[in-house]
């Protein structure tokens, strides 16, 4: 696996492209980020928002069309899903090569 400038991902991001594999506007993305953290990760609107345009620049989202205008909509892009299974990965690593350290075997 080679290593992506853009990785690890915060947490933060990590959970914001995880709660985008189902389209959704910012409030719920703010709701489902809290619950996949279990409550550890709380965002204020300026810091979703704010991420939201850098993953949009990095091409990680997307928006798409919604039924209420008021509201924007977005959804991970395939390039987000490859980014993600990357840090993903590279956590599942460092979690094998640490195990052993930790607990033996």
């Amino acid at each position: 696996m080679s290593r992506d400038k853009n990785l690890p991902l915060t947490e933060t991001v990590f959970y914001i492209l995880l709660a985008l594999m189902e389209p959704a506007h910012g409030y719920l993305i703010m709701q489902k980020v809290e619950e996949l953290s279990g409550g550890e990760v709380k965002m204020a609107a300026g810091t979703l928002y704010g991420a939201i345009e850098n993953l949009m620049k990095l091409k990680y989202i997307q928006p798409v069309r919604s039924e209420d205008s008021r509201r924007k909509v977005y959804v991970i892009t395939e390039q987000g899903r490859a980014i993600l299974r990357h840090d993903y990965e590279r956590m599942q690593h460092m979690l094998q090569v640490t195990k052993p350290f930790l607990y033996g075997n």
